[in-house]
């Protein structure tokens, strides 16, 4: 437990720490965007007036100064205006200035960017000198935006990082958690089988024995699946139509009779690389699934087909039937719409068809008061 709060109090310090840090360049980062920008004022303030002394000029001025203040400004796009008509421009391309439309476009966007310089050069008659940023200044402007978003990127990457953590973490507890309960199931699963050797030696009828075996031999396979769990499966070169059967009818020999079960399925084998512990344990979701969602009552279907190269199982009843907006969140781990129940059952589905078998799983149609079909599609092997 103290171990959980340092880490905790260690994680919210790194935070702190880091949006502290970002708050600095991004203070640091402000400042001398306005110190650069502040400079820039001054020197349109000198060019202004090196403009006010060249057109007052005389015979004995020197206007060396103010030739090599308008030559030193090579950045800084400049449009000098008197009576709202452009008679000069500095660092502008001609393209603009050529064009009456771009030019009077550039002219309100520099208008946007600073406060224009009012030049008075005589009594009564002024000139204005509206100036953009400086292309320096353009980048310092945007370098914000894009620390900002590699910022963004980054927390979402450490949140993505933390998440898959804690997920796999999950992982782990459940697949513990799993493989202790096959554990604990073998020890009473041990000694019920020698109870029912003790019954076939006491001439129990047979009948009897024989449905308590094939409990224990359920309980056996459940326990198997359990196990499982967290380990990479083997997989067999295995009849998928022989195995999908085994489970089907061991599963409506177990449902009400208010249930109508219809199978179909080809005559010949057909066979893929499968792990016929966990095909079955597929075969029963989908099929209690759609019980559930008939509320005990209705019709199932389960068809296999194929194809040169595929084979499909398809589980169609005629429950209440989803919205299409939840066809791939039902797959989702906690979805569920029932009352009861933890909404793991088509999450476990989808993990054993996609990752352990490599197949696809997904609902090929519902429609609400009418059911849902679900299908599983497999590779064929040769």
């Amino acid at each position: 437990m103290q171990f959980s709060e340092r880490r905790n109090t260690s994680r919210w310090l790194i935070i702190f720490t880091s949006f502290f840090i970002i708050t600095l360049i991004l203070w640091n980062t402000y400042t001398f965007f306005q110190i650069f920008k502040n400079e820039e004022r001054l020197k349109m303030n000198l060019w202004a007036k090196a403009q006010k002394t060249l057109i007052n000029a005389g015979e004995n001025t020197d206007v060396e100064l103010p030739l090599q203040i308008f030559s030193n400004n090579t950045t800084i796009p400049i449009i000098l205006t008197e009576n709202d008509s452009i008679i000069n421009t500095v660092n502008i391309a001609d393209e603009i200035i050529n064009d009456k439309n771009s030019a009077a476009r550039f002219l309100a966007t520099l208008k946007n960017d600073n406060d224009p310089i009012v030049i008075e050069y005589v009594p009564g008659r002024f000139q204005k000198l509206y100036y953009g940023n400086s292309e320096l200044l353009n980048k310092l402007k945007y370098y914000p935006v894009a620390l900002l978003l590699i910022i963004v990127l980054f927390a979402a990457l450490v949140y993505y990082f933390y998440r898959s953590t804690k997920i796999a973490t999950q992982n782990k507890l459940w697949a513990g958690m799993a493989k202790e309960t096959a554990h604990q199931i073998g020890t009473p699963l041990s000694s019920l089988i020698g109870w029912v050797e003790i019954l076939k030696a006491d001439n129990v009828d047979e009948s009897i024995t024989t449905e308590i075996e094939k409990d224990i031999d359920r309980l056996q396979t459940i326990t198997e699946r359990f196990s499982k769990i967290g380990s990479e499966p083997v997989l067999e070169r295995s009849d998928i139509v022989a195995e999908t059967i085994a489970s089907y009818t061991y599963l409506q020999s177990r449902f009400s009779k208010q249930i109508a079960f219809t199978f179909e399925a080809p005559d010949s084998p057909i066979f893929v690389k499968l792990n016929p512990t966990l095909h079955s344990w597929t075969i029963e979701n989908l099929v209690k699934n759609a019980i559930d969602a008939m509320k005990g009552k209705g019709s199932l279907d389960l068809r296999i087909s194929q194809d040169q190269d595929q084979v499909r199982i398809s589980v169609k009843d005629s429950g209440s039937g989803i919205s299409k907006n939840q066809f791939k969140t039902v797959f989702e781990p906690g979805f569920t719409t029932k009352k009861r129940g933890w909404g793991l059952g088509l999450s476990l589905t989808k993990r054993i068809v996609e990752e352990y078998h490599k197949g696809i799983i997904k609902v090929l149609q519902s429609e609400i008061g009418k059911g849902t079909t679900m299908q599983m599609i497999f590779k064929k092997e040769a």
